[in-house]
């Protein structure tokens, strides 16, 4: 049932995603953005979390998910370094997703060769 829940989850906001590409003048780059800041705004009011536990990766691994894990990270490391957590504890929340993203991006790119068009 987990896996159902994350896929319709998932499924719903990428769906959202596609419907603001079809039907809006706003380039992807900016839909992205926003789907990175809603995820915070959700996150800062309380709403994303309860989502998270309902549907797991489903709302983890989304755009609006990594919003959440910054917002999360900024929020626990303010409470313990005061102020200066504003500035690293979004990093130090999501290093590992963007460590794997380099490597494996820089692996890809190795392997494969990409080309300019």
């Amino acid at each position: 049932m987990e896996y159902i829940k994350a896929f319709v989850i998932g499924g719903i906001i990428c769906a959202i995603g596609q419907i603001f590409i079809d039907k809006t003048k706003l380039t992807p780059a900016r839909i992205l953005v926003g789907f990175v800041v809603s995820g915070v705004i959700l996150s800062a009011l309380g709403l994303y979390e309860p989502l998270v536990e309902f549907a797991g990766a489903g709302a983890t691994v989304p755009l609006s998910g990594f919003g959440h894990t910054l917002a999360k990270g900024v929020r626990s490391a303010v409470a313990d370094k005061g102020l200066l957590g504003a500035f690293t504890g979004g990093l130090s929340a999501a290093a590992g997703g963007i460590t794997a993203a380099i490597v494996f991006g820089f692996l890809i790119a190795v392997f494969f060769k990409p080309k300019d068009k």
